[in-house]
């Protein structure tokens, strides 16, 4: 099978190392100046350093070359950039699309599988997602991720493309459970770095981390997605990883904010999109134009956005009213 990842990011990047081991691939960066330096160094040094690119994997710039006679085709850009990709390819007549971007439009409030119908709607599509740093997935350390879509057929066809070896992918037609399990873990990610960075403690993140999942069921029902997925790989598995692990953006961010840094400061050094940032605000819009109560998602949206110092953020959370655990 011949796969075309669109975005050389880390992850666009971990993939192509991954999917090479047995298909060629055609890694395409937006930049014409970064392809040539993919094609020239065998690295991407600028986004995930000290990983060789295997010789099959073709680095270009140019998109009609990076889609010439591709089975499948992966959107590693951004969800930022989701939709304006979604347009370039719509005159091309693409089949077979899957997406591995995680959030929510913040002008439409739409998740990741919306946007892609609305401008590919002749196109397969699915989305990946899952429990998973890029690095270690280049590094070929043991990874489960899930294969979304409404299409049977598609979710083994990105089985068969991707599950070999250290990496493990499942397969569900669950599309909305599994990306709000990815958007709104981003944002409960930010919380648990705001906890560690004031130093309140692994309790404290405990807490953070378990009610973080009652808020992303609670959001993850009302759209329409299903508790066992949730509870799965794309909910439980990514929150965890993401509130706990050293290599998460999300939890960075929230790290430099607990630990005084400004919002503003924090971003222009990470060098990453955040996608919590972001996608924050629009859950919370959509949080309370369905009636659903996210205190941690409020908090860090008045952190964010609101100027509000984190340590009276996690207070308030702190001083709300008992209530029964649910």
């Amino acid at each position: 099978m011949r796969i075309a990842i669109l975005g050389a990011g880390a992850w666009g990047t971990a993939l192509a190392v991954v999917a090479s081991a047995r298909h060629p691939v055609t890694l395409y960066a937006r930049a014409a100046a970064h392809a040539e330096e993919l094609a020239r160094l065998r690295e991407n040094r600028r986004y995930l350093p000290g990983v060789a690119l295997g010789a099959g994997i073709e680095c270009v710039g140019d998109l009609e070359v990076a889609l010439a006679h591709a089975e499948l085709i992966v959107l590693a850009t951004p969800l930022a950039g989701l939709r304006s990709l979604c347009r370039a390819l719509a005159p091309r007549n693409v089949g077979e699309v899957v997406w591995v971007c995680k959030g929510i439009e913040t002008e439409t409030r739409l998740l990741p599988h919306s946007v892609v119908a609305e401008e590919l709607p002749g196109a397969r599509t699915a989305a990946l997602s899952g429990p998973s740093f890029a690095l270690e997935v280049a590094q070929g350390r043991p990874t489960a991720l899930t294969a979304a879509s409404a299409d049977p057929d598609l979710q083994g066809r990105i089985v068969g493309a991707l599950h070999a070896g250290a990496l493990r992918v499942y397969r569900s037609d669950d599309l909305v459970g599994v990306e709000v399990g990815g958007a709104v873990k981003n944002v409960m990610a930010i919380a648990a770095g705001i906890s560690d960075g004031l130093q309140l403690g692994t309790n404290a993140r405990a807490a953070l981390v378990t009610r973080g999942l009652a808020e992303i069921m609670r959001f993850a029902l009302a759209m329409g997605g299903r508790a066992e997925t949730v509870m799965g790989l794309t909910g439980a598995g990514d929150l965890i990883l993401t509130c706990t692990g050293a290599l998460s953006r999300n939890r960075s961010v929230g790290l430099a904010l607990g630990g005084g840094e400004s919002l503003e400061a924090v971003l222009a050094r990470l060098g990453h999109v955040a996608e919590g940032v972001p996608c924050a605000r629009a859950v919370l819009a959509l949080a309370r134009e369905h009636g659903i109560e996210m205190p941690i998602t409020e908090a860090v949206c008045a952190v964010l956005f609101e100027k509000l110092a984190p340590r009276e953020g996690l207070l308030r959370l702190l001083a709300r009213a008992p209530k029964s655990e649910d």
